[in-house]
């Protein structure tokens, strides 16, 4: 039976009916939460309490209206990928929470100007390209994982047995599955895959076995190191347009205007603090969830104080320490077939921003915006002058926003 919707943002029925389907939320976006740490080698609980902390920091800017829970973001994968490689992983979170400044720029631009300042300045043909980027910029990394040859000792045909298993698990949950399973296939993906290399004997469960029950997560003081923090700031581009882009999806679903209330400038500025708060203890940065509107659709529950149930399971998970252990034994062709189609996806994300924009890629400034960034976005092309280096989705960041400004439109367009 389906609750019946809420849409003024206050409590409603019994606690534990709102504790239930807070805990169904957290399920929802947990796949995808813990997925990035995984990826990018942080530590899971401190994903779990960024997202939890987080989004009660959102929610206490915003009033508790929106109906939103944040979780991990995928855009960041490759640029903490390479910063780790770069300039070691305190540099990388110190970095990461800085990029909280872009989102309060973006907040105090909307303020004075209104929302349509930040479809002017990042058009389709802008955010198009950098969403395929992201997506693109680690497919030989997750090949490689998926083939045994980085991060495990599992050899190359088990290992691509796992991936296989994992990806296809995921594909069938995905296209096949109903109602609520069709929301998480990542996470049973993954977990079928897990069950799998358990059986094969790739799972190492003594870790798990010596983990306590109940562990502090590992804080990690974080640095701040200049050429790092200019190569994470144009990163939050596309993650704040994905940010206006879900609000104003949330809002459609419950028939109110969050843009104006509580205002789109106060809910980019509660994304910025949880990502301020996420980097400065060691957790990725974080953003909306596509997979929790999703699961709004499904049970038309629209009332915010589930967020707040299913940010508090967060932050109570990252100080369980079997389940961290359970997690970071993952082997890595497992979530290496998980991101062949991820990476894939979010990419092909990008392409649906032009298709649906009807971008017109005849027109020559179109063409030049769109395959310039994608061939030195993938191409790994960088601008070095000293210590100083931009590289990746950063500079594709840049180099689009300027060539939408500076190239001319056609007289036809």
């Amino acid at each position: 039976m389906q609750a019946k919707p809420v849409l003024d943002g206050q409590s409603s029925g019994p606690l534990w009916r709102q504790a239930i389907s807070g805990a169904q939320i957290l399920f929802v976006a947990f796949g995808a939460l813990v997925l990035v740490p995984l990826l990018t080698g942080l530590n899971p609980s401190m994903a779990l309490l960024g997202a939890g902390v987080g989004t009660l920091l959102f929610q206490a800017l915003t009033g508790r209206k929106v109906p939103i829970f944040l979780g991990s973001s995928f855009a960041f994968i490759a640029p903490i990928v390479y910063a780790t490689q770069h300039w070691g992983l305190p540099a990388t979170m110190g970095a990461l929470s800085c990029v909280s400044l872009m989102y309060f720029v973006f907040s105090g631009i909307v303020a004075k100007k209104g929302a349509d300042i930040v479809h002017r300045f990042m058009p389709p043909v802008v955010i198009g390209p950098i969403i395929m980027v992201i997506g693109l910029s680690l497919s030989g990394t997750a090949v490689n994982m998926a083939m045994g040859k980085a991060g495990t000792t599992i050899g190359y045909g088990p290992s691509l047995l796992l991936a296989f298993v994992s990806l296809a698990t995921t594909v069938l949950v995905s296209l096949f599955a109903h109602r609520f399973l069709k929301l998480i296939p990542i996470l049973i993906g993954v977990a079928t895959g897990y069950v799998l290399a358990a059986v094969l004997g790739y799972v190492d469960f003594s870790k798990i076995a010596a983990a306590p029950w109940f562990a502090m997560p590992h804080f990690l003081a974080p640095e701040f190191n200049t050429s790092a923090i200019l190569f994470m700031l144009p990163v939050a581009l596309a993650p704040a347009i994905e940010h206006v882009g879900n609000v104003i999806a949330v809002g459609g679903l419950t028939g109110k205007d969050y843009t104006k209330d509580p205002g789109l400038h106060r809910t980019l500025a509660g994304d910025g603090l949880g990502v301020a708060f996420a980097g400065l203890v060691g957790g990725p940065p974080i953003t909306t969830y596509a997979e929790v509107t999703g699961a709004l659709t499904l049970t038309r529950n629209f009332n915010p104080v589930i967020m707040t149930w299913a940010a508090v399971f967060a932050v109570a998970m990252a100080f369980v320490g079997k389940f961290n252990a359970i997690l970071v034994s993952i082997p890595t062709p497992v979530m290496g077939g998980i991101m062949i189609l991820l990476f894939g996806s979010i990419a092909a994300i990008g392409l649906k921003t032009l298709i649906s924009a009807r971008t017109n890629l005849e027109e020559p400034r179109n063409l030049v915006i769109v395959s310039t960034v994608l061939v030195l976005g993938i191409g790994s092309f960088s601008v070095e002058i000293g210590s100083f280096v931009l590289q990746g989705v950063s500079l594709c960041g840049v180099l689009a926003i300027v060539l939408n400004l500076l190239l001319p439109h056609s007289k036809k367009s």
